[in-house]
Order: C-alpha cells, then sequence, then structure tokens
C-alpha cells in the first residue's frame, strides 16, 4: 500500500523557526520521522537551498532535495509547516514551508498543485491562519 502524500501527521501549524536552516532542517526531519525519506535527504534539502532559494513567493518556500537525492526517497510524500511569525530566506519572509520528496518524476504534479493552491493569496491566509489540519488537507484537496 502506498503511504499518503500528504497525511495529518505530515503537518505541523504554528511551529516557531529562527533560521532558515532550521525551517528546512524542520521540513525534511518531518519526511524522515514519517518514512518519506532517508535522513540524508535533509542534507540534500540544505545543498539545493545553497544553489538556488526554494522560496517561491507568497510567503511560501518549497525545501526539496538536489536531483542525486532521489535514491534517499522512499515514498512521494510532502511536509506542511506554518511559521506564523515567519523565518528569512534570504530577505523575503516564509510562513509556509511545504517539504517535498518525490519518487520519479512524481514531484512535478506536486509541484503543478502547489502552486495552484499558493497562487491565492486568499489561501496563503487561511493556510497561515489555520487552526487544524483537516482546514489545510482540505485546500490541497480541492485542488484534485
Amino acid at each position: 500500500m502506498s503511504k499518503q502524500i500528504l497525511a495529518k501527521e505530515n503537518i505541523v501549524l504554528g511551529a516557531d523557526l529562527s533560521t532558515k536552516e532550521e525551517a528546512i532542517r524542520y521540513a525534511g526531519n518531518i519526511l524522515v520521522n514519517n518514512g518519506y525519506v532517508d535522513a540524508s535527504y535533509v542534507e540534500k534539502m540544505l545543498e539545493r537551498e545553497e544553489v538556488t532559494s526554494t522560496y517561491i513567493g507568497n510567503q511560501v518556500a518549497i525545501p526539496h532535495g538536489t536531483e542525486d537525492a532521489k535514491s534517499a526517497v522512499k515514498n512521494t510524500g510532502l511536509s506542511f509547516v506554518t511559521v506564523p511569525n515567519g523565518v528569512d530566506f534570504n530577505g523575503n519572509t516564509v510562513k509556509i514551508l511545504i517539504g517535498i520528496a518525490g519518487k520519479g518524476n512524481e514531484h512535478l504534479e506536486l509541484l503543478s498543485n502547489i502552486a495552484i493552491v499558493c497562487s491565492e493569496e486568499e489561501n496563503i491566509e487561511k493556510m497561515v491562519n489555520a487552526t487544524s489540519e483537516e482546514e489545510i488537507l482540505k485546500l490541497f484537496e480541492e485542488v484534485n
């Protein structure tokens, strides 16, 4: 049986994170702890950030591993973290972190769905102010 891509246990609301590195590790460790990736994947997420920022605008960052991190991915999955006080990503304030691990090319469809949800400022506000994991799941289910 394949794992759910965005499960309730992959969502953390109201995290207090101070640095970009801490934020990326936090999002990555959710994927590690829930069996989506090997621990080595988190280092590859940090490596990716050094090459190019994963900040996509609208207070959202999508940390993910480098191309050579594919072997560390066990199952396609997302982690979702809200940081109401924001965390600095090279001068940009990030309040939503969406960690991605994709097997094969599955991450491309995930990125497309995330882009759709995150392009609406109204959705960003709903996610930042969400009080339950179900609110987050509902927003992403509406895309599919």
